[in-house]
C-alpha cells in the first residue's frame, strides 16, 4: 500500500472511531442537567414526593400518600400522583442558577439548628458540569433556604391540581372552599407555579355545571399563570 493510501485509511479508520460513541454523546446532551427533589415528612399528606426538574421547565412529579391518618373533615384526598409537569422556563432558570452558585450542591445544607421539622428536602443535581447532593430540614443559606421553600409550594400546587381533579369527579360544591384556599395560597406563595396545573384549572373555567366563584377563581388563577 502506498504511504498516501496508508495515511487516508488511517484517518477513514480515525474518524470511525471517533463516530462510534456519537449516540452516547449525543444523548447525553440531548439529556441535560437534571435537578431532583426528594422530600419526606411523616406528619403530611402526601407523606413522600419527588421532583424532577429539567432547565428548559420540565419535569416529573411523583407522590406517596404515607401513614398519616385520614383526617374525615378534610374530605376527599388526592390519590398518589404520578405525572409529567411543566413549569416556566424563568423558574427553572433561577433553581439551576441558584444551584451553580451553590457548588452545585456540593456543600453540608442543613444549619443542624434546633429548629421546628419542616420536611427533609434533598436535592441531587447531575449535569455535564458535574454531580452534587445535600439534604436540609433548614437551610444555613438563605438562597437554598428560599429555593427550598419554592419548591416545596411547587409541589403543594401540583397536589392541589390533583385534589381539584377528585373533587370536579366526586365533590363538586368542595370545589368552591378549595378554590379559594389555592387562590389565597397562590397569592402568598404557598403554592406556586400553578402553570403545572393549568389543564384542570381551564376544565373548571369552562365548566358550566360547577358554581360561578370556582369558575371565577379558576380564571384568576389562569390569568396569573401566564407569567
Amino acid at each position: 500500500m502506498k504511504t498516501g493510501a496508508l495515511g487516508k485509511a488511517l484517518l477513514a479508520a480515525a474518524a470511525l472511531v471517533v463516530a462510534l460513541p456519537a449516540p452516547v454523546l449525543r444523548a447525553q446532551a440531548e439529556a441535560g442537567p437534571t435537578l431532583v427533589v426528594d422530600y419526606s415528612n411523616p406528619g403530611l399528606l402526601p407523606a413522600h414526593w419527588v421532583l424532577t426538574l429539567r432547565p428548559d421547565g420540565s419535569g416529573h412529579f411523583r407522590s406517596e400518600r404515607g401513614n398519616a391518618p385520614i383526617d374525615a373533615s378534610a374530605g376527599f384526598q388526592a390519590a398518589d400522583v404520578d405525572r409529567d409537569v411543566k413549569m416556566s422556563a424563568e423558574f427553572a432558570g433561577h433553581v439551576f442558577e441558584t444551584v451553580h452558585q451553590h457548588k452545585n450542591l456540593n456543600l453540608d445544607c442543613d444549619s443542624h439548628m434546633k429548629v421546628a421539622f419542616q420536611g427533609w428536602k434533598k436535592l441531587t443535581y447531575n449535569g455535564p458540569d458535574g454531580t452534587g447532593s445535600c439534604t436540609f430540614n433548614y437551610a444555613k443559606d438563605k438562597d437554598m433556604e428560599s429555593l427550598g421553600e419554592s419548591l416545596v409550594a411547587v409541589a403543594e400546587a401540583i397536589v392541589e391540581g390533583a385534589r381539584l381533579e377528585i373533587l370536579l369527579q366526586h365533590d363538586r360544591l368542595g370545589l368552591d372552599k378549595e378554590m379559594e384556599y389555592l387562590v389565597e395560597a397562590a397569592g402568598d406563595g404557598r403554592a406556586q407555579q400553578i402553570c403545572t396545573i393549568r389543564g384542570i384549572l381551564e376544565r373548571l373555567a369552562d365548566d358550566p355545571e360547577v358554581m360561578e366563584r370556582v369558575r371565577k377563581r379558576a380564571r384568576v388563577l389562569l390569568a396569573r399563570s401566564q407569567g
